[in-house]
């Protein structure tokens, strides 16, 4: 089936990883790690993931005038994003991640945001055709709050879908949800939103529902290992995760939020866009990288028929 137009709006770094057996204390140094350097940002990770997996998207961001903007921005048009409204900013560098990884896949991450956060309604006014003729906007919070909002309410009030992965976690106003069509926030964002700490399905439902309450409908709490709790009304769905052996959980949450965006413009049914959201996430978590562990869709599809 094909897909209806999905614009996808926020971040796009460079990452520097290092993968250690285990990751430094406060003060300490550790010798022995491997590096790689590739193209990452929640808002790009999203974008790429759901151009892999089969979505027609296009990429609203802002990058520095530098190498690492351009390289960003050459890769993306070659992953088939529409890159006709990723703009350069002429005083700030691109964004840049540093990130650890231990031996069993879990990482700390630090950004410094450069250009990512400059991209304000000033930018988003001239993206506005892009906006408007798309069926999905998917954002995260890796650009400044108030752009977000101001785009969540302009596309809401064209009738167009908004997907917000809360991420990194923060507060969120009630105005802000309720211009959304489902939010995606992991553990520690739910907790964040619902003053619940998750732990397991009977947390995550009551998180769930204390997040609902603040206006918007559809919440999908992503829970790790354990799986992903979808409720959709007063309708609740536990989706339990695959049991793969993770080398790295690094972009598992930006390849489930691009995978459940293109399910749903391709009018699947929502339980079925999460189960396909969590095999396209735990195949990511068998790689390393951002970018570079997100699948396509013809590796899903060879692994949903095993």
């Amino acid at each position: 089936m094909d897909s209806k137009k999905i614009v996808v709006l926020g971040s796009c770094n460079t990452d520097m990883v290092v993968k250690s057996d285990r990751l430094p204390v406060p003060g300490e140094t550790i010798l022995g790690g491997t590096f790689f350097m590739n193209p990452g940002g929640k808002g790009a990770n999203q974008a790429i993931a759901a151009a892999r997996l089969g979505g027609n998207v296009t990429f609203i961001a802002k990058t520095g005038n530098d190498l690492f903007g351009r390289q960003s921005v050459k890769q993306y048009e070659e992953e088939g994003l529409d890159t006709s409204y990723i703009l350069s900013d002429p005083n700030f560098p691109s964004g840049v991640a540093l990130i650890s990884v231990d031996r069993n896949g879990e990482n700390c991450i630090v950004v410094a945001s450069g250009a990512n956060m400059t991209l304000c309604s000033e930018d988003i006014n001239n993206a506005e055709s892009a906006i408007g003729s798309a069926d999905i906007l998917l954002m995260q919070l890796e650009i400044p709050i108030e752009t977000v909002e101001y785009v969540a309410e302009i596309a809401s009030a064209k009738g167009i879908r908004v997907i917000l992965n809360p991420a990194p976690a923060q507060s969120l106003s009630n105005s802000l949800l309720k211009n959304l069509y489902m939010l995606i926030p992991n553990k520690s964002e739910a907790e964040i939103l619902s003053g619940i700490k998750v732990a397991d399905w009977d947390s995550a439902r009551k998180a769930a529902q204390i997040i609902s309450a603040k206006g918007v409908d559809k919440v999908v709490i992503t829970l790790g290992s354990q799986g992903a709790l979808l409720k959709d009304g007063d309708t609740f769905h536990e989706i339990p995760a695959q049991k793969v052996d993770a080398v790295d959980t690094t972009a598992a949450g930006d390849t489930f939020c691009g995978a459940i965006t293109v399910a749903i413009s391709e009018g699947a049914k929502l339980v079925d866009a999460v189960k396909f959201a969590s095999e396209c996430a735990a195949i990511t978590v068998t790689k390393m990288g951002a970018q570079s562990s997100i699948p396509f869709r013809k590796e899903v599809e060879f692994k949903s028929k095993n």
